[in-house]
């Protein structure tokens, strides 16, 4: 994730499969990470209540658990990216 970007965007899949997300919103008081949720829940048509930060609140490498949402549909949408089961 790289927060204070020009634009809000899911920029595609790095070589080790993580998935590149960049906000326009600063990393205070988790603004970037609200920010990232509500980019990703936009990408994939679902309520931003169905993804929760699970690792990374504080760092630029978030893990995201989506309810709702199969491994193979993320794969599809993002070729590339890398998922593991919660």
């Amino acid at each position: 994730m790289t927060p204070r970007a020009g634009r809000d965007e899911v920029v595609g899949v790095a070589p080790g499969g993580d998935l590149l997300v960049k906000v326009r919103a600063a990393p205070a008081d988790g603004a970037a990470n609200i920010a990232v949720v509500r980019l990703l829940a936009d990408a994939l048509g679902v309520a931003p209540s169905r993804l929760q930060l699970v690792r990374g609140a504080t760092s630029r490498i978030k893990v995201m658990a989506i309810d709702g949402i199969e491994a193979s549909a993320l794969t599809s949408r993002w070729p590339g990216l890398v998922t593991r089961s919660a």
